[in-house]
């Protein structure tokens, strides 16, 4: 019998925030792989600390790439493929020995995450579950303390990675707004929220739910690159009762 491989989501970055559905699967795992930089501790390992079983078998899968190549240049695509079909070979031997394999996800394993490029190589040939989570921009407009949305608002979620006009162009149709993979995109990303009338509304939320979380209006921090957890809120202000 085939092992089944689990996309297991860990939430935003607080290890209190995973369900309870990912927390026995971690803690009970024999095989547990994850993502992470080369010469990097991985945040998905590092939100499982103290938590894996003594004699689990780590799998750490190192992105032969991350900023160095731009993702529109045609090698992004072409190295990254490669890859995951690696990874996927790697835990697919493992499957058809019959073990199970966990794959601890930052986040949400369906919502921008690595797993799904893993999940669409592997779920034709072995059992594959998906452990649902908490996405990272759900901690981001929570750790603002207000809603991010009310009564008929509609919620757009945009990548930093989108040219400027395709920003401002999404920016200035939708009541609440999230931005994710900001880095070397900020200011491409301040520039289309000031075209799109939103920049004074908006909030750069860092580490979200982490230790070193920071929460700061956009418009009162300093020019530069933002870190790799960083997200950008604008709340709508739709109908209220």
């Amino acid at each position: 019998m085939s092992g089944t491989i689990y996309g297991i989501g860990l939430g935003p970055g607080s290890p209190e925030l995973m369900s309870v559905k990912a927390d026995r699967l971690v803690r009970s795992a024999k095989h547990v792989a994850y993502f992470r930089k080369a010469g990097r501790k991985g945040q998905a390992r590092q939100i499982v600390e103290g938590m894996l079983a003594d004699n689990a078998v780590e799998i750490p899968m190192e992105y032969p790439v991350t900023t160095e190549i731009p993702v529109e240049d045609p090698r992004y695509n072409k190295v990254l493929s490669e890859f995951y079909r690696d990874c996927t070979k790697r835990l697919g031997a493992l499957a058809e020995e019959g073990e199970d394999v966990a794959v601890l996800c930052e986040g949400d394993p369906f919502f921008y995450g690595s797993f799904m490029h893993l999940f669409t190589r592997l779920k034709d040939a072995h059992p594959v579950e998906v452990i649902p989570a908490i996405t990272g921009m759900s901690g981001a407009w929570t750790a603002t303390g207000m809603p991010i949305t009310w009564g008929d608002d509609v919620l757009t979620v945009l990548a930093g990675t989108l040219s400027e006009y395709e920003l401002t162009k999404h920016m200035a149709e939708t009541d609440a707004l999230v931005v994710m993979k900001i880095g070397r995109n900020i200011n491409k990303i301040r520039r289309a929220l000031k075209v799109a009338g939103k920049y004074d509304d908006a909030w750069l939320v860092e580490y979200a739910t982490m230790a070193r979380q920071t929460v700061q209006k956009l418009s009162e921090t300093p020019e530069g690159i933002a870190p790799y957890f960083a997200i950008i809120v604008v709340h709508g202000h739709g109908r209220r009762p």
